[in-house]
């Protein structure tokens, strides 16, 4: 059963999925830092729902980009 799964495919995709996730932390961490405002305070405390699903659709787009990209390869 476990024959036809190879080391090289489930190193690869170890990789590539920490490198999704560093570049999900990295957009996270240039929106809170290029915003005029601290989104998480807005999402928090102020219960803005607009700006939380903004940021949710960014990133599943994000996510989207990534996957294709890397399917692509």
């Amino acid at each position: 059963m476990f024959e036809a799964i190879q080391l090289a495919e489930v190193v690869s995709t170890i990789f590539y999925t920490v490198l999704g996730v560093c570049l999900m932390a990295l957009f996270w961490w240039l929106l809170t830092r290029m915003a005029p405002f601290s989104v998480m305070r807005e999402i928090e405390h102020d219960q803005n729902i607009a700006l939380a699903i903004l940021i949710g659709a960014i990133f599943l787009s994000l996510a989207i980009i990534i996957a294709a990209v890397l399917h692509s390869s």
